[in-house]
């Protein structure tokens, strides 16, 4: 699934704006713990029930009438959203209590946008899925309910894969727990790079790449040479990786922006002099389309694309895939990407209890394999790797064993990529330097400051998340 799904809705909300967007007003700023639409449940922090918060619209299938339905706002279309029809399904029919009602939003953008209207209208869905740390916007205003008191001995955060557990926690309390969990990968054609002469396990660093690019060049597409990497118009997630793999940061720890320090020019002015220089790369309005239907030998995409890749290339080429680049001599990391799976607060215990049972089927070692095997989301939860399922993925096509590798390296990212507002600039400035020729100094000079704004203005709800997964 491709990055450009997340929310683009109300760029840079602090919990100000946010509580701004829902009509709690300045004078509100005390409610933003439980969300209250008049103050009726804001004397108790603690409870779960956010009065005057109902329902949005939903249809119950016939033969499921009778339970408590829950409403589902999936961000995925496609190939996953069927996977998790699949999923509902076999839930719905494994008991006689619950039934789960998936509508699709279309991408994480789209759900931005509707959820924001939905607690601006009271009426909202049960279940959300936020990308990384983008649902604190939402827990900053009240919207989402913790879930550690439906924890026991066999569901808790011990059984999913633990570099992604912390990115659900705020001030020790869980409000998200793993689902829908991806990295970027580096994506390449390796029945080009066999024609090519090139090392069938792909590239590992920037040099490589720059190195194996002539050699690509010489094979003709359409009478114009193959293109070694399309890069995209949203390539912050992939850039959050690059310049991590030139040994910087987007920002430090004590909400600095250093996007725009020695690392950070080095690693955009490199890739701008090999797309507008050495003629290398180029930007692509679909950088996936491009690569499927062979236009370019290279593109960063994420594992959950993993799966529809390699259907969509199936008789055509053969996928290859490897960590993502990083300048050599420098340490290799990538972000954590994809979703987690959070309940709404409403006005229903009754709905919030039934939201956690579905969460706890999902944890099931074998639930979260079929998710993986049907889409390229990481297998979260930890037993899944121990099934046939997993197993026997890897040995049949080895990239899903790359994309379980590289996990190792896999961390949360900046505090920049944690507000959707930073992530949109952060693509622009790319997009300036590989669409424009502009000049990375340039590029980053002029986002730097933008940044810093967003981080200042979001630091005091950053640090009541007291974040753990750094440490």
């Amino acid at each position: 699934m491709s990055r450009s799904s997340h929310g683009l809705s109300l760029p840079g909300l602090s919990r100000r704006s946010m509580l701004a967007a829902l009509g709690l007003g300045a004078g509100a700023a005390g409610l933003a713990a439980c969300g209250a639409p008049a103050g009726s449940d804001a004397a108790d922090a603690s409870n779960p029930v956010r009065d005057g918060f109902a329902q949005a619209d939903l249809k119950v299938p016939a033969e499921y009438e009778g339970r408590t339905a829950v409403l589902f706002w999936a961000p995925w279309t496609g190939g996953p959203f069927d996977a998790l029809g699949k999923l509902i399904k076999e839930f719905n029919d494994s008991q006689e209590d619950v039934v789960v009602v998936a509508e699709s939003v279309g991408g994480y953008a789209e759900l931005n946008q509707k959820f924001t209207a939905a607690l601006q209208a009271r009426a909202v869905p049960d279940i959300v899925c936020f990308p990384e740390m983008q649902w604190l916007q939402f827990h900053s205003s009240g919207a989402l309910a913790p879930l550690d008191d439906y924890f026991d001995d066999e569901w808790n955060l011990d059984v999913y894969l633990q570099n992604y557990v912390a990115e659900g926690k705020a001030a020790g309390q869980t409000y998200v727990v793993p689902f829908a969990r991806s990295t970027p990968l580096f994506y390449f054609n390796k029945t080009r790079y066999i024609e090519a002469g090139l090392p069938e396990e792909g590239p590992s660093t920037w040099q490589d790449l720059a190195e194996f690019a002539p050699e690509l060049a010489k094979i003709k597409v359409d009478g114009r040479p193959l293109a070694a990497l399309a890069f995209t118009a949203d390539d912050a997630w992939h850039g959050q990786a690059d310049i991590w793999g030139f040994g910087g940061a987007n920002s430090d720890k004590d909400f600095q922006v250093t996007i725009d320090q020695d690392p950070g020019l080095e690693w955009l002015e490199w890739q701008r002099k090999f797309i507008h220089e050495d003629k290398f790369g180029y930007l692509a309005q679909a950088a996936g389309t491009d690569f499927t239907s062979g236009i370019s030998a290279g593109m960063r995409g994420s594992t959950a694309s993993l799966t529809g890749t390699t259907d969509a290339t199936e008789g055509v080429f053969e996928v290859g895939t490897a960590f993502m680049l990083s300048s050599e001599g420098q340490e290799k990391a990538v972000p954590t990407g994809g979703s987690g799976l959070s309940v709404v607060r409403a006005d229903s215990k009754d709905r919030q209890d039934a939201a956690a049972a579905f969460f706890r089927f999902l944890a099931g070692p074998e639930q979260s394999a079929a998710w993986h095997a049907a889409t390229g989301y990481v297998p979260i939860v930890q037993a899944a790797a121990e099934t046939s399922t997993v197993k026997d993925l890897v040995k049949e096509n080895p990239n899903y064993g790359v994309a379980l590798a590289q996990l190792e390296n896999a961390r949360t990212a900046d505090y920049t990529n944690w507000n959707q507002g930073a992530v949109t600039q952060i693509s622009a400035a790319q997009a300036k330097v590989y669409g424009d020729n502009t000049p990375a100094k340039d590029a980053l000079g002029a986002v730097a400051p933008k940044l810093q704004e967003i981080l200042d203005d979001n630091r005091e709800d950053y640090e009541a998340v007291k974040f753990e997964g750094w440490k």
